[in-house]
């Protein structure tokens, strides 16, 4: 299928899952819901893959609007010369970053994604797409019990990880 004849199919729940993450992201926040998922779409309008069918395509949206989000924080403190960066401490993927942990963020789950693809891919789901345990459990094909413990062992390595630096 294309992403033509994909998006009205999966456009409602891709405005849902980002409406649900921009709600929880910083205030002053100016990207709307729709806005992110029709840039996700451009995104996906220019790749040529072909479409295993919903999951595929939400999985990969998902991607694409975390790419979107990472971008315009990077804009956001490149504008600001890093005026805002302050360390952060959190213990609830689901609590808004600031866009110097939201980039500290994106590199270590870029790092978390070489040696557990599975683990990225479903924190991924759960902090930019806002699915729950269930949803994001069922896209990777995987129990609910194995999501969290994914979503646990990610948890703690990308604490780890993002102490470092």
């Amino acid at each position: 299928m294309t992403p033509d004849e994909l998006l009205p199919v999966v456009y409602q729940e891709l405005r849902r899952l980002a409406a649900a993450k921009l709600a929880s992201e910083q205030p002053g926040q100016t990207l709307e819901a729709t806005a992110l998922v029709h840039e996700a779409w451009l995104k996906l309008a220019d790749v040529s893959i072909d479409w295993n069918d919903k999951t595929h395509f939400v999985r990969t949206a998902s991607t694409a609007m975390r790419q979107i989000l990472v971008d315009r924080a990077r804009a956001k403190l490149a504008s600001k010369r890093g005026g805002d960066n302050c360390r952060v401490e959190y213990n609830d993927f689901s609590a808004p970053l600031p866009d110097a942990e939201l980039l500290h963020l994106d590199e270590a789950l870029s790092r978390l994604a070489i040696i557990k693809p599975d683990h990225a891919k479903l924190v991924e789901l759960r902090y930019f797409a806002g699915m729950s345990n269930d949803e994001a459990s069922a896209s990777l094909n995987v129990s609910q019990a194995t999501g969290t413990r994914m979503m646990n062992y990610a948890k703690a390595w990308l604490k780890v990880e993002m102490e470092k630096g």
